[in-house]
């Protein structure tokens, strides 16, 4: 193999790792700042009981932990979706089961937060979760930043 064959697959390979990285960064979730909306209205605005307050810092401690490991396992199939792309260079079998597995990821991450979200909901009051309630649909319902 001659030079320019080598430093044009070197480039090719390149090439192809970072459209990896870049589509995996595509379908990484953006960071969303509803959580943190939610969180200033629970601790600042609802009048939280004492009881209240222990049992939502419980949940929030626990989440935080539980959030952590699934996008830890997001991180890790964007990888392999990047690896898949550098090494089939089409949409083959092993790109198609690394996007699987990087929806499933996706999907274990929101149904997480949305079982997180019901549960705080659960330690509220319904005048509480009326308030609650209003700011989780903005948050869904706001445009990506």
């Amino acid at each position: 193999m001659n030079l320019r064959r080598i430093a044009l697959a070197a480039a090719l390979i390149i090439a192809l790792a970072l459209i990896g990285v870049w589509l995996g960064r595509m379908l990484q979730p953006a960071p969303h700042h509803g959580g943190a909306e939610l969180h200033a209205l629970i601790h600042g605005e609802l009048d939280l009981d004492p009881a209240q307050d222990r049992e939502l810092t419980t949940l929030e401690r626990q989440f935080a932990a539980r959030r952590e490991a699934l996008e830890d396992r997001l991180r890790r199939s964007n990888a392999l979706l990047g690896d898949a792309i550098a090494a089939e260079h089409e949409f083959g079998p092993r790109v198609s089961a690394a996007v699987d597995d990087t929806h499933d990821a996706m999907g274990d991450l929101q149904k997480a937060t949305l079982e997180h979200v019901f549960a705080m909901r659960a330690v509220l009051r319904p005048d509480q979760q009326a308030r609650f309630d209003a700011v989780v649909s903005k948050s869904l319902a706001a445009q990506p930043q």
